[in-house]
């Protein structure tokens, strides 16, 4: 179950309750935890979410990586605003085979037009799977 902050614009809470995070989010299992601006946290399943070798796709910690930072960051934006990603960046340090990853994000710096998160993916055990970086732009909707 999702804890939202008390002053998140109830249009996006809508949104995220009823998307799931969006589809992509919800084919790969990820269950966002907690959401805000300075801190999130999410998980994701290793099955269905690996490589050939049966290892975590490393395309999978992005994904659940950005799907963080991207809700992170429309939430700093606050209504009437949004988020668009500009730029990611992962160092993957271990690689996991089952199990629960969680991923917390962290606000780096919070903008007026710029919003940066480090997520950082973890295995059940809390060892470091891998560290990402993700800079939003924040701008106004038309």
């Amino acid at each position: 179950m999702t804890s939202f902050p008390e002053h998140l614009d109830p249009e996006l809470i809508e949104r995220l309750v009823t998307s799931g995070g969006g589809a992509l989010a919800r084919k790969m299992g990820i269950d966002f935890i907690e959401v805000s601006a300075e801190h999130s946290v999410a998980t994701m399943p290793v099955d269905g979410n690996t490589q050939v070798v049966g290892l975590l796709h490393g395309g999978a910690h992005v994904v659940l990586a950005e799907s963080l930072g991207s809700i992170s960051s429309a939430i700093h934006a606050g209504p009437g605003r949004y988020a668009v990603g500009i730029e990611i960046n992962a160092s993957h340090s271990r690689s996991v085979t089952s199990g629960l990853v969680t991923a917390t994000c962290t606000a780096l710096s919070l903008g007026r037009t710029l919003a940066t998160h480090e997520i950082v993916m973890r295995d059940e055990a809390g060892t470091r799977l891998s560290t990402v970086r993700m800079t939003n732009m924040l701008l106004d909707q038309r």
